[in-house]
């Protein structure tokens, strides 16, 4: 009778004891081998902030609704610095080019998880792209494993990030796994309601002085009507890089001209810098090349980040090029939009509903939720709108571009941002200026 009523007692304490239970690693190189999903890592070259890195080989299904059925590798970058301090997840929307510490993993003197994104680079099936299966839930299931799999080693804060189309691909990744991190921090990301949103077209019609856009638009036409000398120009620069435009050279020059604008806000770029129509060709096709570097519409540079244009033109969404302002130079009698970079055998069919979508969570769900944006950034006029019903905050850098990161914004609201952070992740947060941050 005793028997029974002690373990009537210790039987509920230690099946609580094993829901608890978290396992308690010896090294990060353990913790990659305990994972069954790890095909292969390796050491690599370590930023100072951690105390070592490994490139990791991911075993990733390709459909996450068939968990058993074909995979394919997908690249971590994983940084560790304490099993005790905070885990970054850094949702990269590319290839990943650096296992660098974030800005993020430094103020918060964390660990670090870099995540590639699906079909970038190495990161795919060997033979061919499955294009279908290149979609938001898809890959933000990809984050969620990863994360899964770390998770029982790091038990302080984890923190989602990524900068424009990472940052993305951070919302996309907390819209259908809000409880995978406690807080997220998306950088410069846009939210699109169509392959060609038109709210680009109005910022880029108020953006700055009314002088300053002037001279943009008469810069551009002075790079048309002295097509004649330039685009020699141009064709040299091609040659010499051994560029392949297999739109042919002239329609190249042409969207490039077009691209100027949105490029020059995206990049910050000062209306000093534009020279005036007086230059010679080559001072106009040196500040040119300075904005837009022509690879964008390059084959070569396309193929590497189809996969950007494979989603902007299906779900993420896009910006176009009016065709209105500069008719007497176009033959074009619709606005151009990227739909020439879908794949070859794929049409450009937008699906709106998956944005509309992401932008009903943010409004109605998307809590702890810090959005970084640079106030003339191009990309700035298809930013979040996180509305009222959240706790969500929204940082606007003055002035700022593409490139505004938390240290360009003036220190009051750098100190304002750290304040947020360290009451969401229940943190004290050094000032602003005791944080060391890596430049990008």
């Amino acid at each position: 009778m005793l028997h029974r009523l002690i373990l009537s007692i210790t039987l509920p304490i230690l099946m609580v004891l094993m829901l608890s239970y978290k396992p308690k690693p010896l090294s990060p190189e353990e913790v990659l081998s305990s994972i069954p999903l790890v095909d292969s890592f390796r050491v690599i070259l370590s930023d100072k902030l951690f105390s070592e890195t490994y490139e990791v080989w991911f075993r990733m299904p390709l459909d996450h609704s068939n968990p058993n059925g074909l995979s394919f590798p997908l690249r971590v970058y994983y940084s560790h610095n304490g099993f005790d301090k905070p885990m970054v997840v850094v949702v990269d929307g590319y290839t990943m080019y650096t296992s660098k510490a974030n800005e993020v993993t430094c103020i918060v003197d964390g660990n670090q998880i870099t995540i590639e994104h699906r079909f970038f680079s190495k990161s795919r099936p060997m033979d061919s792209i499955p294009w279908s299966y290149l979609n938001i839930r898809q890959a933000a299931a990809d984050a969620h494993l990863v994360i899964s799999a770390f998770k029982p080693f790091y038990h302080g804060k984890w923190i989602s990030t990524g900068i424009s189309k990472s940052g993305q691909a951070t919302i996309y990744h907390r819209r259908f796994y809000p409880t995978d991190v406690n807080v997220s921090i998306p950088y410069v990301a846009p939210l699109n309601f169509s392959s060609e949103d038109e709210r680009v077209y109005k910022f880029l019609d108020s953006v700055g002085t009314p002088e300053c856009r002037e001279r943009i638009h008469d810069f551009q036409v002075q790079l048309f009507e002295r097509k004649n000398e330039i685009l020699p120009l141009f064709e040299e620069l091609a040659a010499s890089k051994g560029w392949n435009f297999t739109m042919g050279l002239e329609r190249a020059y042409i969207l490039s001209i077009l691209e100027y604008s949105f490029s020059f806000w995206q990049w910050g770029f000062s209306c000093s810098s534009i020279p005036a129509s007086s230059s010679t060709a080559k001072e106009l096709f040196k500040h040119w090349l300075d904005v837009n570097p022509f690879t964008f519409f390059e084959e070569n540079e396309v193929d590497k980040v189809r996969p950007f244009f494979y989603q902007a033109m299906t779900e993420i969404g896009m910006y176009g090029y009016r065709v209105k302002p500069f008719s007497r130079y176009l033959s074009d009698t619709t606005n151009i939009t990227f739909s020439f970079t879908m794949p070859k055998g794929h049409q450009a069919v937008f699906n709106a509903s998956t944005m509309r979508d992401i932008d009903r969570w943010i409004k109605d769900s998307g809590n702890y939720m810090l959005y970084i944006y640079g106030q003339n950034d191009a990309w700035s006029a298809t930013a979040v709108d996180p509305g009222g019903k959240t706790n969500a905050v929204k940082m606007v850098c003055p002035g700022g571009s593409h490139s505004s990161r938390i240290k360009d914004f003036p220190p009051e609201l750098q100190d304002s941002i750290y304040r947020v952070l360290g009451r969401w992740l229940d943190l004290r947060l050094p000032a602003n200026g005791d944080i060391k941050l890596n430049p990008d």
